[in-house]
């Protein structure tokens, strides 16, 4: 039964059946007033006041009791452990791929547990929010790496709200504000361009550069493409697998989000592979699955090193991608990653009128809003179209044709 204590005084009647209060032997000495009461789990529990301070010890009391009818309920002891403790605990229970949980654990060491780590869960306020997010922008993050901190550690919090360890996330109040990106489009390559880099790749690794700019492939799942993957009924390419750099060593995985996806197989493309396994016969790769310690696969791949191995981001980018692009006369900069293949296979395919919906299947994008978002500065221009409809409408037609012409396409790429 919830109560309070009084640990100064008894009340006790008088023969005169009057009540009043007699002092015990610690009468004066800490807290007067404990409030007593029965948690969710069984356990009991207390909180102490102050003299003089009865009526808030009721209504906490009162809070309390209000707070296990509603189910919300939340132990003050809970909040006691450190955001690192919590954090820990969270991470290594995590059920994301190894990749994020390291990429995490990273985060947190470098630029969160310094700061709050081993602050109490409860006592993290929005003021320490700002504090951080101030810390975190005058040490030089970049905006998009502190946006990635701040839903990384907001994520911690709301697990924490859902634990019953706080009552609420401090990044859920208005005054806390997710660092703004500057607007920024993606810039494809032109034709030219991706022509007169193509021929500055190694042989061995030129039907790379054809598997991202004709089919749109990212980098993982073009070093794991098999001829396995090529339909025999219909020119379509199946993709179903990526080669992931995990701790130091390859896997196969699933592509990004777990999901497979067929894109169409252009004529150029099915060509150049044929080509390139006459110059480079495929090589069976064997490597565990998912994880590091998962079920071995062995997969032919079009895309190994000279001694059969499979190709890693590292590697390839230092050994491959960079001398190519220097040789182009490319700006080796962020914006001429191996993902401005995509970009342009993205915009090659908008510019001839491709719809959004299907170029987000073939990009394997789970949100077709996310792709609109994308690129929808590469839409091409409606305003030609718009003045031949009407034009064509006040019969004013003068035979132009209904919509921009197509791109050079990747026969030439």
């Amino acid at each position: 039964m919830a109560h309070i204590v009084d640990r100064w005084y008894d009340t006790v009647t008088g023969p005169d059946g009057k009540s009043r209060q007699v002092p015990k032997p610690d009468c004066g000495q800490g807290m007067r007033y404990r409030v007593r009461y029965i948690a969710p789990d069984g356990k009991e529990k207390s909180k102490s006041f102050p003299d003089k301070k009865k009526r808030e010890a009721q209504a906490f009391l009162a809070q309390v009791q209000a707070d296990i009818l509603k189910g919300s309920y939340i132990d003050p002891d809970a909040g006691r452990v450190t955001f690192k403790q919590y954090a820990d605990e969270w991470l290594a229970a995590a059920t994301t791929d190894i990749l994020t949980r390291d990429r995490i654990e990273y985060e947190l060491r470098l630029h969160v547990y310094p700061v709050f780590g081993q602050k109490p869960m409860a006592s993290i306020q929005p003021a320490t929010i700002r504090e951080w997010a101030r810390r975190i922008q005058e040490s030089g993050l970049s905006v998009g790496y502190r946006r990635v901190l701040f839903t990384d550690v907001s994520m911690i919090f709301n697990a924490a709200v859902d634990d019953r360890k706080i009552v609420s996330n401090p990044f859920a109040v208005k005054s806390i504000r997710r660092p703004k990106p500057a607007p920024t489009k993606v810039v494809p390559w032109p034709v030219t361009r991706l022509i007169a880099f193509r021929e500055n790749v190694r042989p061995r690794y030129r039907i790379a550069v054809d598997l991202g700019a004709g089919c749109g492939l990212r980098q993982g799942e073009i070093f794991a493409v098999s001829p396995e993957d090529i339909d025999s009924s219909r020119p379509t390419l199946h993709v179903t697998r990526q080669i992931k750099l995990v701790r130091g060593s390859l896997i196969f995985a699933p592509p990004k989000g777990g999901k497979s996806r067929e894109v169409p197989l252009p004529n150029s493309v099915a060509g150049r592979l044929r080509q390139h396994s006459q110059n480079c016969p495929p090589v069976a790769v064997t490597l565990p699955w998912a994880t590091l310690t998962g079920e071995p696969r062995t997969v032919k791949l079009y895309l190994t090193t000279p001694a059969g191995t499979a190709l890693s981001r590292s590697m390839f980018n230092s050994g491959v991608w960079k001398p190519a692009i220097r040789a182009t006369g490319i700006p080796d900069d962020r914006h001429n990653g191996m993902h401005v293949l995509r970009h342009t296979y993205a915009s090659v395919l908008l510019d001839a009128g491709e719809s959004i919906k299907a170029l987000s299947a073939y990009l394997g994008h789970a949100d077709p809003g996310f792709t609109l978002r994308t690129y929808t500065h590469l839409l091409p221009a409606s305003e030609d179209r718009t003045r031949r409809a009407i034009d064509k409408a006040l019969g004013e037609d003068q035979g132009a044709d209904d919509g921009p012409k197509a791109a050079d396409g990747l026969e030439t790429a």
